[in-house]
C-alpha cells in the first residue's frame, strides 16, 4: 500500500491549470506507477475532498537548448482530477 505522499509529487501552477480550478479541475504532477484509483484515494486523503473523476497524460520531453549544449526535458505523468461540488483545494 503506497502513502499518498509516494503518488501525488506537486501540483502542476500554470496559467491554464489557474483557469481550469475554475471548473473544479485541479492539475498534479504524479508518480508515473500510479493509477486512477491510487490517485483518486492519494488526493481524498490529503485533501479532505471528494473526487468525481481522474484524467491522466504522460508528457513528452521536449529538446531544449541552452547556448551550444542541447538536451532533453524530464517526462511525468499529470492527473486532472476534477471534484465534486462544492469542494475546493487550497494551493497558494
Amino acid at each position: 500500500m503506497k502513502d499518498y505522499t509516494d503518488i501525488i509529487i506537486a501540483p502542476v501552477i500554470t496559467e491554464k491549470a489557474a483557469i481550469q480550478t475554475e471548473a473544479n479541475v485541479y492539475t498534479f504532477k504524479v508518480a508515473a506507477d500510479a493509477n486512477k484509483i491510487e490517485i483518486k484515494k492519494a488526493i481524498e486523503e490529503a485533501f479532505g475532498v471528494k473526487v468525481v473523476k481522474v484524467n491522466t497524460l504522460n508528457t513528452k520531453s521536449k529538446a531544449k537548448r541552452v547556448g551550444r549544449y542541447t538536451g532533453k526535458t524530464k517526462t511525468y505523468k499529470k492527473a486532472f482530477v476534477t471534484l465534486a461540488d462544492g469542494d475546493k483545494i487550497e494551493l497558494i
